[in-house]
Protein backbone atom coordinates (compact mmCIF):
# COMPACT_ATOMS: atom_id res chain seq x y z
CA UNK A 1 0.00 0.00 0.00
CA UNK A 2 1.34 3.11 -0.75
CA UNK A 3 0.14 6.85 -1.06
CA UNK A 4 -1.78 6.41 -4.09
CA UNK A 5 -3.87 3.90 -2.41
CA UNK A 6 -4.99 5.93 0.18
CA UNK A 7 -5.55 8.96 -2.54
CA UNK A 8 -7.96 7.00 -4.32
CA UNK A 9 -9.73 5.59 -1.36
CA UNK A 10 -10.24 9.29 -0.67
CA UNK A 11 -12.16 9.88 -4.10
CA UNK A 12 -13.84 6.98 -4.15
CA UNK A 13 -15.24 7.75 -0.61
CA UNK A 14 -16.00 11.02 -1.11
CA UNK A 15 -17.72 10.14 -4.69
CA UNK A 16 -19.14 7.69 -4.19
CA UNK A 17 -21.12 9.41 -0.68
CA UNK A 18 -21.88 12.17 -3.07
CA UNK A 19 -23.67 9.67 -4.88
CA UNK A 20 -24.98 8.13 -1.99
CA UNK A 21 -26.44 11.65 -0.43
CA UNK A 22 -27.52 12.31 -3.89
CA UNK A 23 -29.82 9.17 -4.62
CA UNK A 24 -31.05 9.17 -1.53
CA UNK A 25 -32.40 12.80 -1.79
CA UNK A 26 -34.38 11.96 -5.04
CA UNK A 27 -35.66 9.05 -3.06
CA UNK A 28 -36.87 10.82 0.28
CA UNK A 29 -35.90 14.52 0.11
CA UNK A 30 -37.34 17.39 -1.05
CA UNK A 31 -40.43 15.97 -3.47
CA UNK A 32 -39.52 12.65 -3.05
CA UNK A 33 -40.06 10.42 -5.69
CA UNK A 34 -42.98 12.07 -7.24
CA UNK A 35 -41.25 15.50 -7.01
CA UNK A 36 -37.81 13.73 -8.57
CA UNK A 37 -40.62 12.50 -11.62
CA UNK A 38 -41.82 15.87 -12.10
CA UNK A 39 -37.98 17.33 -12.94
CA UNK A 40 -37.18 14.41 -15.13
CA UNK A 41 -40.66 14.61 -17.20
CA UNK A 42 -40.17 18.59 -17.02
CA UNK A 43 -36.58 17.64 -19.05
CA UNK A 44 -38.44 15.76 -21.42
CA UNK A 45 -38.07 12.44 -20.26
CA UNK A 46 -41.31 9.94 -20.71
CA UNK A 47 -42.09 7.76 -17.98
CA UNK A 48 -41.01 10.21 -14.93
CA UNK A 49 -41.57 7.95 -11.98
CA UNK A 50 -39.16 5.15 -13.76
CA UNK A 51 -36.84 7.65 -14.29
CA UNK A 52 -36.71 8.47 -11.18
CA UNK A 53 -36.29 5.32 -9.43
CA UNK A 54 -33.39 4.26 -12.11
CA UNK A 55 -31.82 7.41 -11.14
CA UNK A 56 -32.51 6.43 -7.06
CA UNK A 57 -30.66 2.48 -7.92
CA UNK A 58 -28.00 3.83 -9.93
CA UNK A 59 -26.64 6.64 -7.36
CA UNK A 60 -27.03 5.21 -4.45
CA UNK A 61 -25.80 1.98 -6.17
CA UNK A 62 -22.79 3.00 -8.07
CA UNK A 63 -21.82 4.90 -4.58
CA UNK A 64 -21.77 1.83 -2.83
CA UNK A 65 -19.78 0.32 -4.89
CA UNK A 66 -17.34 2.90 -5.49
CA UNK A 67 -17.62 3.21 -1.58
CA UNK A 68 -16.05 -0.67 -1.16
CA UNK A 69 -14.44 -0.63 -4.37
CA UNK A 70 -16.02 -3.37 -5.94
CA UNK A 71 -16.36 -3.37 -9.84
CA UNK A 72 -14.75 -0.08 -9.90
CA UNK A 73 -14.90 0.80 -13.67
CA UNK A 74 -18.63 -0.41 -13.79
CA UNK A 75 -19.45 2.04 -10.68
CA UNK A 76 -17.59 4.99 -12.37
CA UNK A 77 -20.02 4.18 -16.07
CA UNK A 78 -23.02 4.60 -13.77
CA UNK A 79 -21.57 7.66 -12.14
CA UNK A 80 -20.29 8.90 -15.83
CA UNK A 81 -23.59 7.87 -17.29
CA UNK A 82 -26.07 10.15 -14.53
CA UNK A 83 -24.00 12.95 -14.81
CA UNK A 84 -23.89 13.15 -18.81
CA UNK A 85 -27.43 12.55 -18.35
CA UNK A 86 -27.66 15.74 -16.06
CA UNK A 87 -24.85 17.60 -17.82
CA UNK A 88 -26.80 17.66 -21.48
CA UNK A 89 -30.46 17.63 -20.30
CA UNK A 90 -30.85 19.95 -16.95
CA UNK A 91 -27.07 21.77 -17.03
CA UNK A 92 -25.72 22.43 -20.72
CA UNK A 93 -28.38 25.39 -21.78
CA UNK A 94 -26.67 27.33 -18.69
CA UNK A 95 -23.16 27.37 -19.70
CA UNK A 96 -19.90 25.94 -17.28
CA UNK A 97 -20.51 27.86 -13.75
CA UNK A 98 -22.32 26.03 -11.20
CA UNK A 99 -23.51 29.00 -9.53
CA UNK A 100 -25.74 29.80 -12.74
CA UNK A 101 -26.62 25.60 -12.57
CA UNK A 102 -24.16 25.21 -14.85
CA UNK A 103 -22.52 21.85 -16.20
CA UNK A 104 -19.16 22.37 -13.72
CA UNK A 105 -19.73 20.22 -10.98
CA UNK A 106 -21.01 17.00 -13.12
CA UNK A 107 -18.08 17.38 -15.32
CA UNK A 108 -15.88 17.30 -12.22
CA UNK A 109 -17.67 14.01 -11.34
CA UNK A 110 -17.52 12.20 -14.19
CA UNK A 111 -14.06 13.12 -14.71
CA UNK A 112 -13.01 11.51 -11.40
CA UNK A 113 -14.90 8.44 -12.00
CA UNK A 114 -12.89 8.45 -15.31
CA UNK A 115 -9.92 8.54 -13.37
CA UNK A 116 -10.98 6.12 -10.70
CA UNK A 117 -11.75 3.63 -13.76
CA UNK A 118 -8.17 4.31 -15.06
CA UNK A 119 -6.22 4.15 -12.09
CA UNK A 120 -8.00 1.48 -10.53
CA UNK A 121 -9.76 1.10 -6.97
CA UNK A 122 -6.65 0.94 -5.13
CA UNK A 123 -5.35 -1.65 -2.55
CA UNK A 124 -8.22 -0.51 0.08
CA UNK A 125 -10.97 -2.66 -2.43
CA UNK A 126 -12.64 -5.46 -2.68
CA UNK A 127 -11.78 -5.93 -6.30
CA UNK A 128 -8.45 -5.68 -5.21
CA UNK A 129 -8.97 -8.21 -2.48
CA UNK A 130 -10.73 -10.40 -4.89
CA UNK A 131 -7.35 -10.02 -7.49
CA UNK A 132 -10.68 -8.59 -9.87
CA UNK A 133 -9.12 -5.37 -10.75
CA UNK A 134 -9.74 -3.88 -14.00
CA UNK A 135 -7.11 -0.80 -14.94
CA UNK A 136 -5.61 1.10 -17.01
CA UNK A 137 -6.47 1.78 -20.46
CA UNK A 138 -9.01 -1.08 -19.74
CA UNK A 139 -10.76 0.49 -17.22
CA UNK A 140 -10.85 3.50 -18.33
CA UNK A 141 -12.70 2.32 -21.78
CA UNK A 142 -14.81 0.40 -19.66
CA UNK A 143 -15.83 3.23 -17.94
CA UNK A 144 -16.04 5.81 -20.57
CA UNK A 145 -17.41 3.30 -23.00
CA UNK A 146 -20.07 2.13 -20.93
CA UNK A 147 -20.80 4.98 -19.53
CA UNK A 148 -21.45 7.03 -23.14
CA UNK A 149 -23.67 3.64 -24.34
CA UNK A 150 -25.62 3.62 -21.22
CA UNK A 151 -26.55 7.43 -21.68
CA UNK A 152 -27.30 7.07 -25.82
CA UNK A 153 -29.50 4.17 -24.58
CA UNK A 154 -31.34 6.24 -21.89
CA UNK A 155 -31.88 9.43 -24.50
CA UNK A 156 -32.86 7.13 -27.57
CA UNK A 157 -35.66 5.43 -25.90
CA UNK A 158 -36.83 7.91 -23.41
CA UNK A 159 -35.88 11.33 -24.23
CA UNK A 160 -38.40 13.27 -26.21
CA UNK A 161 -37.59 17.18 -25.90
CA UNK A 162 -40.61 17.93 -28.03
CA UNK A 163 -43.10 15.97 -26.38
CA UNK A 164 -46.24 17.86 -24.75
CA UNK A 165 -45.72 17.96 -20.79
CA UNK A 166 -48.22 15.73 -19.29
CA UNK A 167 -51.80 17.56 -18.95
CA UNK A 168 -50.72 20.39 -21.31
CA UNK A 169 -53.09 21.35 -24.49
CA UNK A 170 -51.55 20.65 -27.34
CA UNK A 171 -53.02 23.74 -29.48
CA UNK A 172 -52.80 25.23 -32.66
CA UNK A 173 -52.17 28.67 -32.93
Amino acid sequence: MDVTDIALLLLRLVVGGTMIAHGVNHWIGGGKIAGTAGWFSGLGLRNGVLQAWLSVITEIGAGVLLVIGLLTPLAAAAVISVMLVAALLAHRKNGFFVFKDGYEYVLVLAVVCLAIGVLGPGWLSVDHAAGIEVTGWGGGAVALIVGVLATAGLLAVFWRPNAPKPGSADVDS
